[in-house]
């Protein structure tokens, strides 16, 4: 009779499974990929860019402006006083220092409110100034 307790006893230790290091190692995973996921941020608005016969993609442009048909300047969603440009700038590139900027006008969009755009990116100290547009046939 002694030899039975002491049996079940030892079935019962074995089914029972330790959940706590497969725990912690979907903890550290989450953790991996959220420190290495790479945030997108977009201008705010769709705009129709401009045909060039020579594009270069920019895989790593952080800042991106657009610039509406009516001349609206907007960034990261926001409609941006075309005075308040610059400030937007140098808060953007506190945020990341190695930021470069990608200018999405509108075909429509003036070409002063390009050019201001431009300036207040130099004026800010960000040296990598791009302007997007698309692929010509």
């Amino acid at each position: 009779m002694r030899k039975s307790i002491i049996g079940s006893h030892a079935e019962e230790e074995e089914t029972e499974i330790n959940l706590t290091p497969m725990l912690d190692v979907v903890f550290i995973m989450l953790i991996f990929f959220i420190v290495t996921a790479s945030f997108v941020k977009e201008a705010g608005i769709d705009v129709r860019r401009p045909e060039a016969p020579e594009v270069q993609a920019k895989p790593k442009a952080n800042i991106l402006i657009a610039i509406s048909a009516k001349n609206e300047i907007w960034i990261d969603g926001k409609n941006i006083d075309k005075r308040a440009v610059q400030a937007a700038f140098e808060r953007l590139l506190a945020e990341n220092p190695e930021g470069s900027v990608v200018i999405q006008a509108d075909k429509e969009a003036y070409t002063e409110t390009v050019v201001l755009v431009a300036d207040a990116a130099r004026q800010a100290k960000i040296s990598r100034v791009s302007i997007s547009g698309k692929q010509g046939e």
